[in-house]
């Protein structure tokens, strides 16, 4: 997909800004939108609150709306990693799915929803596609599915050797959820590439 002007993107859930950052080196207006402060270093391309407050809203005050939302809802109870959980979390689970389901359902003609492997893929569809970091350039794995609305699926980029599971093995911290949940920036150009 090419396009030729300046796309209006909102990136839901999404703190770190790497997929802001990406699509504004590319002249997009980018903004990253999530209920905590952002982290990236730009707190002018970051909308804090909820995604749902600025759906249909943006930043040039006119009634065009977004052309392209990328979403990373968050995936505590949904991945299957925490499956063990699952039968102590049916109230929060259901929440989650109706959260990722409304998401999809947004009047915003090009939607990716990003997440682990998770029931997403059994409650709601199947994911359109599946990437590891190592094929844009990480050589790590991390199975992140993609749930695509008027988008093509996103091609390699640098597929690269190693296939260590830096992820899965880290540390417990303050900050692990924050770490784990963050975008490749391969990942991130690819998008920025690709669907901008």
């Amino acid at each position: 997909m090419r396009m030729d002007k300046q796309l209006k993107v909102l990136i839901a859930c999404e703190e770190s800004q790497e997929i802001c950052i990406a699509f504004r080196k590319k002249g997009h207006r980018a903004f990253s939108c999530d209920i905590q402060d952002c982290s990236g270093g730009f707190p002018q391309w970051h909308l804090k609150g909820d995604v749902f407050d600025y759906i249909g809203k943006n930043d040039c005050n006119d009634e065009m709306g977004w052309d392209l939302m990328i979403a990373h809802p968050p995936c505590t109870h949904l991945a299957v990693s925490g499956a063990r959980w699952f039968k102590y979390k049916t109230g929060k689970q259901m929440k989650a799915l109706m959260f990722v389901d409304e998401l999809m359902n947004v009047n915003i003609p090009r939607i990716c929803i990003e997440n682990p492997i998770s029931i997403i893929s059994t409650r709601i569809r199947k994911p359109d596609q599946i990437i590891q970091p190592w094929m844009f350039g990480h050589g790590e794995t991390k199975a992140t599915c993609l749930w695509l609305k008027g988008l093509p699926k996103l091609q390699p980029t640098n597929i690269v050797e190693g296939r260590e599971s830096r992820i899965h093995k880290m540390p417990p911290s303050k900050d692990r959820s924050k770490l784990r949940s963050k975008t490749y920036p391969g990942i991130a150009k690819a998008m920025a590439e690709q669907w901008g």
